[in-house]
Order: C-alpha cells, then structure tokens, then sequence
C-alpha cells in the first residue's frame, strides 16, 4: 500500500515520462519516415504527368541509348559531348513516348503486332532498311530489309544464348539493339498514326489551295526606302509605368516557362602552360621523335604506348576518318615511313608527332562465312580444325560442313567502322580482322584463337578505299602542377575575400579578373558558362544558391584547368513570369520603345510619296528580289527579317507607291512594286495542293497541342543532380 501511495504521490511526474518517451518513440519513426521519404525524392530523376522516373529507370535509359550509339558509329568510347546529346536524345524521345503514349491510351489508339509485322514484311521503312544494314538484315542484291534473316538470326541468337561460344555475347549485342530499334519503331508508328489523325479532322478546299499556290509562286521585285530604329536615340522614347504594363498584358503569353532559369555572374580562370612548362614539354618531344623515327615496327606499340599519346597504336588499316582531324590532314601528302612532327595544333591544344607506317588499298566491306571451333581439349579443337579445312580444300560444300558440325555457315558482312574507332582489339579479334582484310574472294583460311579456331571464307570485297597505318604521338601541352598550385593560391585567395555580388565585383579587378554574365540559364544545360565538367557548380546553382550569395570555388573543364565562382543573381520560378521581373522589363522596354521609335519614324513620313522623296526625308534604298507572300523579305542593311513587308509587297499593285509606312520588327518601309512575275496557271494543282495545306495545318495544329500537353504535364526535371 505504501508503493502504491508512492506512485499516485509522483502521478504527474509519471505521466509526464511515459507521455515524454511515446513522443519520443512516435518522433522517431516520423523522423525515419521523413529520411526515408527525402531519400526516395533523391532517387527521383524526374516526374512527368503523375509518373515518377526513378534512377534505376533512367539509367538504364541511357545505358540503352549509348549502347546503341557506340553500335551504330562503331565506337567503344564516346567524348563528353557525345555523351550528352545521345542522353539529352533519349531523354525527350522518353518524355515524347510518355505523353504520346497517354493521350493514345485515352483515345483507344495502338500499334499491334500485325502492323509490326507488316512493317518487316514490306521492308520499305528507311528507319527498318538503316538498322537491317547496320545488323546485316537487309538483301544484299535488292537491298531491302529481308524478313526472313532476321527471322534466322533470332533462332540463332535463341540457340546460342546459353552456349560459351565466343559469339554468344556479339549475338546478345545485337539482339538487344535490335528489340531497341523495334521499340523505336512500334513509338515511331503511333506518332505517325496521331499525325494522321489530326491531319484527317483539317481540310483544305480549292479556294484556299489557290490562294497558297499564288503566295508561293508569285514573285515580286520592289524598291524598298525605310528608317531603322537605330535611328533613334534611345533618350528620346522613354517608356512610361503604363506602357510597359499596357504591353506585358499585350504579349504575357510569351513570357511563360516550364521551367526554372538562374541569372548568374561568374569568374572563369582558364590555367595555361607557363613559358616553363612549355620549354620541358619540348624536350620530352624530341626524345618522342627521336624514339618513333628508330623504332621497328613491331616496337611502335609499345613506344607510342610509353609516350602516354592520347591516340594508342592500332596496327590494322584504318581509313583517314578514324583519327582526329588534324592528323586526317596530313596522311595524304606523307609519304610511307615519313615522320613529321613535332606540330602544333591549336584547336585542341596539342603537340603532334606523325609516322606513317603503310597505305594500302583495303576493302571496306567484307561479306564472309565462318565455322567456330570449340572445346576445353586443345587437342581436339586442332584435329577438328584440321578436319574441316581438309574438307573445304577437297571441294567440300562450307554450308552443309557448318552444319554437321551444329552451326549454320550464312554470310555476314565485316565493315571498317566495326573496329576503326576502337581504343584497343584483343589479339584474337586483330588476327580475325587482318585474315578478312587480306583473303581474296573464294579463299580460307584457319585462325587460330584463344578460346578454339575460326574456320573463315571470304566471299566477297567491296568498297576498295585507301587506308592508313599510322602511329601518332598526340599530347595536350598541359601545365604543371607548381603552375597549377600558383593559379589556384591566388584564385582561392581572390574567392576568400569576396562573400557578395559587390566584393565578388570589386576583388575582381584587383586581382585582374573579368566578371561576366549569363542570364536565363536551365538546369538541362548540363553546364555553365558553357565551362565543361560544371556539372557540380550546375548542382549547387538550382539546388542550394540562395540570390547574392557566392558559390564555392568549382575546378571545372576537361582537365580540371578552369577556376570557377559565381554569384545566382536572380531565381526565375517556372510559369508565367513577373512583371518586375528584370529580364521581362528589359524585353518590355526594347518592344516599347520600338512602338514609340516607329511612331516617330511614321510621322517623319508622313506626305512622302515617292522613293526620292524617302530619300531626301533621310531613308536608305534597297532593292528586295523574289519576294512571296509565303517567305519573310530580309533587308540586309539592318540584318532582319520582315514578314509585314513582305505580306505588304505581295499585296500591293505593281507601279503604285505604298499608301502608308509599314511597321516591322527594326524599322519602318515604303516601297513601290518595281516586277512582278505571275505563278504559271498550269502548274497548280488543287488536290496536291490541298492535301499540302492540311497536313501543313495539321502539323501547325499539333505543334500547338504539343506544347500545351508539355505545360500541363507539369514536367519535374532533376537530372541535373545526376
């Protein structure tokens, strides 16, 4: 009774703890929520519509999409800006697919497996006839893509998948790029039925075509006075509160983002070689020279190797396209066993040494059949080896040989892109390569490989071109490491010192930098200040930036060799921007001013009706030629395009000087009509030219929906955290 007195004494202080650690608890578990929820957003790649792209997804997008690049140019390695553009490709064929993809599902429209088949069948599609010839589907003698080889090359690929045979991993290669291309295709064919359905709800009539068929072919020739605004000082057409804001609701539709922008201010500090750097850069130099000009053949792997050249040394023929441009140059004016060198490239700031080792005519194209030859007993593979080339030299059919030994025998095509652009080619592959190159028609030969033997015949040589063997030493003249740290001591120092806009501006001159500018930047630019390898200060810039506030110092370009600090100076939010916004003030005024520039202009002609009488009120003259309703006339003086001037030229009577000044996008025209040449009755056709003008409409129509489907999908795009 005593204890329990004891408790109900402390009763408050009790409750107070319990209560204390369930909120604790319960505190806990929201807290794990929270980090597990922030974690999610942070995988989350982007968002479109209500679907959530995660990054598994989209790297395995692009994993896809660079596979299947790497295999169309025949390369192994891809340059940084390669790189973006294929993912950059694949990013918005996705964001396509995604809402084309949703408006079919909502309209009942698809693409099924018989029109998939169809599309096989007839082999007429350009995007079906580039990929059968790029994966040897397409009939060499009609040169359609043929059904029935890619039909084989699956029940192969099916055979094989599970085999160790050496061309199990190029059949999965291929095969994977080939279910890519047909996916491409099934999305291509529902475009292609949505455009056809917006193309069938728009018509065109004979009146109509008529009319398009006079704005295109009638052709005018006009002598054109006008006034620019330049001419105009720009004190004198001061805009007003009220006209700006007249004009922004006059033309807001056009100031509507989809996405958020950055204005930044930026110090960018490219490091060079020091006069130091460069004095030993040229004495390693001729001790390359001296090296590549005495070495054998057989060594000039290896010393090219040892040089650290950017270019390794590929002894196989390749044509001029295969190495970089500069070098491309030289090949044909060097005579074999000529070295030159060392030179100097200042467009990739490089030093060069060239030595050409052969030229030779080699085919391009090299249709050949092929036996493996495959067992864990050595022995074996060379008795069967043996076996089957005794056979071929007898007479033997290749075709029915293959076959009693399981495999198929057909005919595959070898071209100089599959291997010309590689890094490197395992020994197996280079003795392959060179049999191929160097076998006439008709002959065979047994290739002896690391994992069995390769019985090959060639078949056929095609596309004879000049091909080169060429041991290149390229080097960047890079800086040193002491160059380096004495840039970056003073960058850092600079950086130190500036935590504003206004330090950052003022340290700058005394430390001899340039500020600079760039406004309006989106996070898929990938980089800023268009500064390589930025893609971290990318990051900081719309995912940490607060306005006025100075960035770390980036290290940033190919080589680390640029010194990066900038300042956000202005976060424009996505949607419809502000009025005060200052890039839309800025807009405002120039359309203002134009509006107030051209009143002034107009009333300057006013009571002129002739070209001299332009002249003499201050105009210049030019002579406008082929001039259509249809194109807009470009006056070369004040480097524009003028669509109302054109419009008002088609429209006018030849010999008539204009009835008013015409107001366009730089200045303000009178004209007179000097020629005209009258489209030609007989050449209009009206269903052609009908059937022209609604697809026209349908495509201007679609354009329209597009964008608007792209503004309510409300795209999230965060790749740039990745």
């Amino acid at each position: 009774m005593a204890v329990l007195g004891k408790i109900r004494s402390k009763g408050v202080t009790l409750i107070c703890v319990i209560g204390f650690a369930l909120f604790a608890f319960i505190a806990e578990e929201a807290f794990r929520s929270c980090e597990s929820s922030r974690n999610n957003a942070r995988q989350q790649v982007a968002k479109i519509l209500d679907k959530k792209v995660d990054y598994q997804e989209y790297q395995k997008l692009i994993e896809e999409a660079e596979e299947n690049y790497k295999a169309r140019s025949g390369r192994e390695n891809l340059t940084d800006d390669e790189q973006q553009q294929v993912r950059d490709q694949a990013w918005q064929q996705f964001v396509n697919s995604t809402l084309f993809n949703d408006q079919a599902e909502k309209i009942g429209l698809t693409v099924t497996d018989e029109e998939m088949q169809n599309l096989f069948t007839q082999g007429t599609n350009p995007m079906v006839i580039q990929a059968g010839q790029q994966m040897g589907f397409v009939n060499q003698q009609t040169g359609r893509f043929d059904v029935s080889l890619l039909r084989k090359f699956i029940d192969d690929y099916n055979k094989n998948k599970t085999s160790n045979s050496p061309m199990a991993a190029q059949y999965k290669a291929v095969y994977d790029r080939w279910t890519q291309t047909e996916h491409q295709l099934r999305e291509g064919l529902l475009m292609n039925k949505m455009q056809v359905l917006f193309t069938s709800c728009l018509l065109s009539n004979d009146v109509e075509a008529k009319m398009a068929f006079n704005d295109e072919k009638t052709e005018s020739e006009a002598l054109v006075a006008f006034l620019g605004y330049n001419s105009v000082n720009d004190n004198e057409v001061k805009p007003t509160e009220a006209e700006l804001k007249a004009k922004y609701d006059e033309v807001k539709a056009g100031f509507y983002t989809t996405s958020e922008t950055r204005d930044i201010k930026y110090v960018d500090v490219q490091v060079t070689a020091s006069a130091a750097d460069r004095k030993a850069l040229d004495a390693n130099f001729k001790n390359y020279l001296k090296e590549v000009q005495e070495a054998e053949a057989a060594e000039l792997g290896r010393v090219v190797n040892s040089t650290a050249s950017t270019i390794p040394f590929i002894n196989l023929p390749r044509s001029k396209e295969a190495f970089p441009m500069d070098i491309a140059a030289r090949l044909d004016s060097m005579s074999v066993g000529q070295t030159l060198g060392p030179v100097e490239n200042k467009d990739d700031n490089s030093l060069n040494i060239i030595r050409l080792v052969s030229k030779e005519q080699v085919p391009d194209s090299v249709q050949y059949c092929m036996i493996q030859v495959v067992d864990q007993d050595i022995n074996k593979v060379q008795t069967r080896a043996d076996s089957i080339m005794n056979a071929l030299n007898g007479g033997g059919d290749f075709a029915a040989i293959a076959k009693k030994y399981g495999q198929q025998g057909d005919s595959l095509w070898f071209v100089g892109q599959n291997y010309e652009s590689a890094t490197s080619i395992p020994m197996d592959m280079m003795d392959m390569i060179k049999t191929l190159l160097t076998l006439n028609p008709g002959e065979v030969k047994n290739v002896k490989m690391s994992q069995g033997n390769a019985i090959i015949k060639v078949l056929d040589r095609k596309a004879m071109k000049d091909k080169f063997i060429a041991a290149v030493v390229k080097k960047s003249i890079d800086f040193s490491k002491d160059t380096y740290n004495t840039a970056y001591n003073k960058f850092s120092e600079f950086v130190t010192k500036s935590s504003t806009l206004k330090e950052l501006e003022a340290n700058a001159k005394k430390y001899g930098y340039t500020v600079q500018e760039q406004k309006n930047v989106v996070a898929n630019q990938h980089v800023l200040a268009n500064i390589k390898r930025s893609h971290e200060a990318m990051k900081w810039a719309f995912d940490e930036a607060k306005e006025d506030k100075v960035s770390p110092l980036y290290e940033c370009g190919d080589n680390a060799d640029h010194l990066f600090v900038f300042v956000v100076t202005k976060i424009h939010p996505k949607g419809l921007q502000d009025f005060n916004d200052p890039n839309v003030q800025e807009l405002l005024k120039t359309l203002v001013m134009n509006d107030k520039k051209a009143e002034k202009l107009i009333a300057k002609l006013k009571g002129v009706t002739s070209i001299d009488a332009a002249k003499k009120a201050g105009c210049q003259v030019d002579t406008l030629k082929q001039v259509t309703f249809a194109n807009n006339a470009f006056v070369q003086a004040l480097g524009t395009q003028e669509p109302k001037l054109s419009g008002a030229i088609s429209s006018a009577k030849k010999g008539v000087f204009s009835k008013a000044p015409i107001k366009g996008n730089a200045g303000v025209y009178v004209f007179i009509v000097t020629n005209r040449k009258e489209a030609d009755p007989k050449q209009f056709k009206a269903a052609e030219y009908k059937q022209q003008l609604g697809m026209s409409n349908a495509q201007g129509l679609f354009q329209t929906i597009w964008q608007d489907m792209m503004q309510k999908a409300d795209i999230t795009d965060n790749r740039y955290l990745f």
